[in-house]
């Protein structure tokens, strides 16, 4: 028994519903963490593997876009598709996916578009593809008007148009630039996945898209561009909650 009263089999079924249940708030998580923070060590290896796992704060997304570099024959029919079904019109640089050749200038220069793989790239055609992130959602934590949210029934992160004030700072804080802004409307985008039938997948001719159940990319995929957006205090100081330094 631990110094609430609680058998260790009650206490381990407590955590594991709050780490699985993403309907659990993040204080009510705490509170049923610091039933026992002193005995926490005692219930065994099995306990802290699920200890260890993070809070979701956004359910995870059911659906992600894959790309095959070695496939893609560089039409670019994918971005058109994109905002020709999304927009009503042919922008392929707000697309939500990016095309670019991977290639660099001089033997240690400057990416263009894509960083290289060795010092003048290998000349791949690179798709750029949100990866629709786990919690912590980079884009979604740095806004500061709460307009990206999750939407059934893919879960992909969406920007609510009602709640975007155009200030930007999601392009700024995603690490792969995969924001656009329509500068029509003044209003921040991303990949929503078509609702589950990604248009970009339907048109490209080389099958060099798949949509597929969510994986997590985010640390298989490395930064595009330095993140130059923070964390507004407020939500910093929730965040500090359950990521202490």
């Amino acid at each position: 028994m631990d110094h609430h009263g609680m058998d260790r089999s009650t206490l381990k079924q407590l955590l594991r519903t709050a780490l699985d249940d993403p309907s659990v708030s993040r204080r009510q998580f705490l509170w049923v963490g610091g039933i026992s923070i002193i005995g926490m060590s005692a219930l065994g290896p099995g306990l802290a593997s699920v200890a260890a796992k993070p809070v979701l704060i956004m359910e995870q997304a059911r659906g992600l876009v894959l790309s095959d570099p070695t496939k893609c024959v560089g039409c670019r029919r994918c971005e058109l598709a994109c905002t020709e079904f999304n927009d009503g019109k042919a922008a392929p640089s707000m697309a939500r996916v990016k095309i670019a050749r991977n290639l660099n200038f001089g033997p240690l220069g400057t990416g263009a578009g894509q960083l290289a793989q060795g010092n003048w790239g290998n000349g791949l055609i690179v798709q750029e593809l949100c990866k629709q992130c786990p919690h912590p959602v980079p884009c979604a934590d740095t806004c500061p008007s709460d307009a990206i949210v999750i939407r059934p029934p893919t879960n992909a992160r969406v920007v609510d148009a009602e709640r975007c004030t155009g200030c930007r700072l999601c392009q700024k804080a995603c690490p792969w630039g995969m924001i656009a802004f329509d500068g029509d409307t003044g209003k921040a985008t991303k990949c929503f996945l078509c609702d589950g039938s990604p248009k970009c997948v339907e048109a490209c001719p080389a099958a060099a898209l798949q949509y597929v159940a969510w994986r997590d990319l985010t640390d298989k995929v490395p930064p595009r561009v330095a993140r130059m957006a923070i964390l507004p205090p407020e939500k910093a100081a929730l965040c500090n909650e359950c990521h202490k330094k």
